[in-house]
């Protein structure tokens, strides 16, 4: 037996649309880092970008669970002597909620140089519009 490896010519991007109304933040991103790496098809390679594009749409609705609005933090550094800033869920959420979904999913990505290649197939958007609907995105679901 040999060990299928997909080709460049046979991998196809597709499109899916999720809705984030009422989701939990961890488990929205495990289906779409999955969904982005590309583990979801029979023609999965670990080394070839094989994922498809995912556009999330009501970002801002997302949902947690326990306390971890208040208590999860976000942390960046303006590479200054006491530069560094934190932030809470509850307070990212209400400045730049596109950017807590996007962290999320970052995380779950392997770090390699495939990571930033598939990031750029995400697409987070606050409200319910979004430019992508000539693709003809398919609905995602998963068990939520």
């Amino acid at each position: 037996m040999k060990t299928y490896s997909a080709k460049p010519v046979e991998i196809t991007h597709d499109w899916y649309i999720v809705d984030a109304d009422g989701m939990r933040l961890g488990r929205l991103a495990t289906l779409v880092a999955n969904h982005l790496i590309g583990k979801h098809k029979p023609t999965y390679t670990p080394h070839m970008e094989g994922g498809d594009n995912v556009v999330i749409i009501n970002a801002e609705k997302i949902t947690v669970t326990g306390n971890k609005l208040s208590d999860k933090k976000y942390y960046r550094h303006s590479g200054y002597p006491g530069g560094l800033t934190e932030t809470n869920l509850e307070k990212l959420l209400a400045t730049h909620p596109t950017r807590a979904i996007e962290y999320a999913v970052k995380g779950m990505l392997p770090k390699n140089r495939l990571q930033a290649i598939r990031m750029k197939r995400l697409r987070v958007f606050v409200g319910p519009e979004h430019p992508h609907a000539p693709q003809n995105p398919q609905e995602l679901k998963g068990n939520f």
